[in-house]
């Protein structure tokens, strides 16, 4: 057998293998979640595992037993998904240009908002925000918040705080809020600016700022940063993947022309 052959069946060998824990994980998702958001992820990490493993076997099989339609489905999936990554790695560096925390002197930590970020992000979140203000709560991102309820106002305000913790624990800074301790503020004397956010925070440990833009804005500056990373890593993987292709493209070659030789 051609070493292209060899090559395609041992590197699917590898994805077929590494598909199992994958299925494996997203069966034990959906059996131990407890939440919304955990319940969120069993469905997609199955059908993930279960595309892998089918690709795999096509791209295993059509490459060492010389199945050549096989091997051309191989080819055809992996071409639409080095075309759909590089479509979603373009299209990830385009949403997450627009954004970014303002600095606040002799402040430790930045504030978020929400008109600085992409129109398509701002619509999936406002579209969504019943499920991920849930997903927030149960992740208990303002713990620390509230169990640090000594913190004197000079030290809190040194604090550099997540941009969740900024936008959904505590008041905007436009609020004027006096500071009582990091998640209970009382209006000052100094009349609030327009800034709706004013009117939604609580005290309450429950409410808090969930529902203001600075929280929304404050999420969609986390996913900035992680698309970022993924659109980074995404570049890697496809280069991976034209190198792979290419090396199928051989394999499926050597499979006509030993038929042809026949």
């Amino acid at each position: 057998m051609r070493v292209s052959n060899n090559l395609v069946g041992i590197l699917n060998l590898v994805t077929l293998l590494l598909s199992i824990p994958i299925i494996g994980g997203g069966i034990w998702l959906s059996k131990q979640a407890d939440t919304e958001c955990e319940r969120f992820l069993d469905k997609p990490v199955i059908v993930l595992g279960v595309f892998v493993l089918l690709v795999s076997i096509a791209g295993l099989v059509g490459s060492c037993c010389r199945v050549t339609w096989l091997l051309w489905v191989y080819l055809l999936v992996m071409f639409l998904l080095i075309l759909l990554l590089f479509c979603f790695t373009i299209f990830a560096f385009v949403v997450t240009n627009k954004g970014a925390g303002e600095a606040l002197s002799d402040k430790g930590y930045k504030e978020y908002r929400l008109g600085d970020y992409s129109n398509w992000l701002q619509d999936r979140v406002n579209g969504n925000w019943g499920k991920i203000r849930s997903c927030l709560e149960d992740s208990k991102i303002c713990q620390k918040l509230l169990t640090d309820s000594s913190t004197p106002a000079a030290d809190f305000y040194k604090e550099h705080l997540s941009s969740l913790q900024s936008g959904c624990c505590k008041p905007s800074n436009d609020c004027n809020f006096q500071y009582i301790s990091p998640t209970n503020w009382t209006a000052g004397t100094t009349p609030a600016s327009g800034n709706p956010d004013c009117g939604r925070w609580s005290n309450d440990a429950n409410k808090l700022c969930y529902e203001c833009n600075s929280c929304k804005a404050g999420l969609l500056d986390n996913i900035k940063s992680d698309w970022k990373r993924v659109a980074v890593i995404n570049i890697v993987f496809l280069v991976f993947l034209v190198i792979v292709y290419t090396v199928g493209c051989c394999a499926f070659r050597n499979n006509r022309e030993y038929y042809s030789y026949k």
